[in-house]
């Protein structure tokens, strides 16, 4: 079976691209645009209205992120064992230098992000929408037979109906309790790493 992480509030302990908006672009248009997601935005759409608040240059942003990211307990130990795909609606340019930081090798499929001093623009990784949910999602990244997909939010949840087998928490897990679909909760990545290999966790 495939792991499937995503990175945003799963890997890292707090959503990177919120706390990047919160610090450095204007954190009202994020969660204004959070509520209009799936209804009159797209995730997508929602996205780039609130990256576009960010200007600071790329180096400035990511040397705050490798003062102040920090990743949920487990993953080291997650990634050895199962060797996970990364699937992120995030961006390289953010994702990558964390992971030299852990010195973690995987693969990752995220967006890429051109920082613009007019504000931050979005290079979208995905642009075909899918047939399920009407958006271009992570679902179409999943590899072909068994997958086990570990999410948090929105930009999950139809990978996760395709999964097949989900670890969820916050808003990821609340969505698939209101619907009654089967998850597994986590709290840190040594919960999954328990789950999927018993004998790698005393």
């Amino acid at each position: 079976m495939r792991l499937v992480l995503d990175w945003d509030g799963t890997v890292t302990d707090r959503d990177t691209l919120e706390r990047v908006i919160e610090r450095f672009g204007n954190i009202a248009t994020y969660r204004e645009t959070g509520v209009l997601m799936g209804r009159s935005l797209s995730h997508d759409d929602a996205l780039a209205r609130s990256i576009a608040s960010v200007r600071a240059p790329l180096r400035e942003v990511v040397e705050w992120l490798l003062e102040t990211v920090r990743l949920r307990r487990g993953f080291r130990e997650l990634a050895a064992e199962h060797r996970p795909l990364v699937v992120s609606s995030g961006f390289h340019e953010l994702i990558d230098p964390i992971l030299a930081r852990e010195r973690v090798a995987v693969d990752v499929l995220a967006n890429h992000v051109e920082a613009r001093p007019d504000g931050w623009l979005i290079r979208f990784r995905q642009t075909t929408r899918c047939e399920h949910c009407g958006e271009p999602c992570k679902r179409a990244a999943l590899p072909a037979g068994e997958v086990a997909y570990v999410g948090d939010g929105y930009s999950d949840r139809c990978a996760a109906l395709a999964a097949t087998r989900v670890f969820a928490t916050d808003g990821l897990a609340r969505y698939l309790t209101e619907r009654g679909i089967p998850y597994e909760p986590f709290d840190d990545l040594y919960d999954v790493l328990r789950a999927l290999s018993p004998e790698a966790v005393s």
